[in-house]
């Protein structure tokens, strides 16, 4: 499969006609306070427009002052974050996308997704919780605080329980995608859907750079195992959004638009299930 993408300036229009950026910045595990901010502030400076964090991260002050001191303008921007665990609900999930806003101080959120389908802590009553977070997100679009939302880490069945009372169908499923896990279950239904498959942790978290089809299809295109990793979710339709707080790297990152990966090497890197870490199963997790 290969898809016509040429640059990091392209993007995807979601299905409310959004568009959204090929590729973007992960801030997962990326420290709160200078190390955050001075890593948007490279990102931006680089190139990437995607910036996705999360209210679990714990470094959305940081990143709303990386977002404001590059200079780069709002409206050329994608800001996506998440709602946390603890904030599943009607007023809880008001509450949370407000204080996100005031912690990235930003007037608006690109993206708002339902981080988790199924918390330890509500497993009872899951699904009656997220048509409460999901109602107050749908209020929160209509009033100009949120563009987009969607969800991450959910599956089939919790995907038919959000439909079955939303009336915005989501935007984006963000999950654990790379060769290692492709969740075709899932990536399958997202696109029967019309929602976007975007893949957190697309380099299997190191886990993938020293496999041996890795590395030999990298070296054949004169490419990173990285570079090749994120080729890879950009040819299957996915939008990768690779980690990093090293500049050189982040750069590096971005160095995927002037190959492609052959139907044959694509092939190889599709057999690599397990080969590195599998997707959590959301309904298993405890927390």
């Amino acid at each position: 499969m290969t898809l016509n993408i040429h640059s990091f300036n392209d993007t995807y229009e979601l299905n409310n006609g959004v568009k959204i950026p090929v590729i973007g910045l992960g801030t997962w595990q990326t420290p709160d306070g200078e190390v955050a901010k001075n890593t948007v502030k490279d990102a931006l400076d680089l190139g990437y427009r995607l910036i996705d964090t999360a209210a679990a991260y714990g470094n959305e002050e940081s990143i709303g002052q990386g977002i404001k001191q590059s200079g780069v303008n709002r409206h050329d921007l994608f800001v996506t974050t998440k709602l946390w665990n603890d904030h599943h609900g009607y007023q809880a999930t008001k509450a949370a996308i407000d204080e996100s806003l005031t912690k990235l101080d930003l007037d608006y959120l690109d993206l708002y997704l339902i981080h988790w389908p199924n918390p330890a802590p509500v497993r009872d009553h899951w699904a009656e919780l997220n048509a409460e977070s999901w109602q107050a997100m749908e209020e929160a679009v209509q009033a100009g605080k949120i563009r987009a939302i969607g969800v991450s880490n959910f599956r089939r069945k919790h995907l038919d329980e959000l439909l079955k009372t939303a009336k915005i169908r989501p935007a984006v499923n963000q999950i654990y995608l790379n060769p290692s896990d492709m969740e075709e279950d899932v990536t399958s239904y997202n696109k029967e859907l019309g929602i976007l498959s975007e893949a957190y942790s697309p380099l299997g978290r190191g886990g993938l750079f020293a496999n041996e089809t890795v590395v030999s299809v990298a070296q054949h295109y004169d490419k990173s195992p990285a570079q090749v990793l994120l080729r890879w979710s950009l040819q299957h339709g996915f939008v990768p959004l690779p980690k990093s707080v090293h500049r050189d790297r982040l750069e590096s990152n971005l160095q995927v638009f002037d190959f492609t990966i052959s139907d044959a090497d694509m092939a190889k890197l599709d057999g690599l299930h397990g080969a590195a870490k599998l997707a959590n199963d959301p309904d298993h997790t405890d927390f």
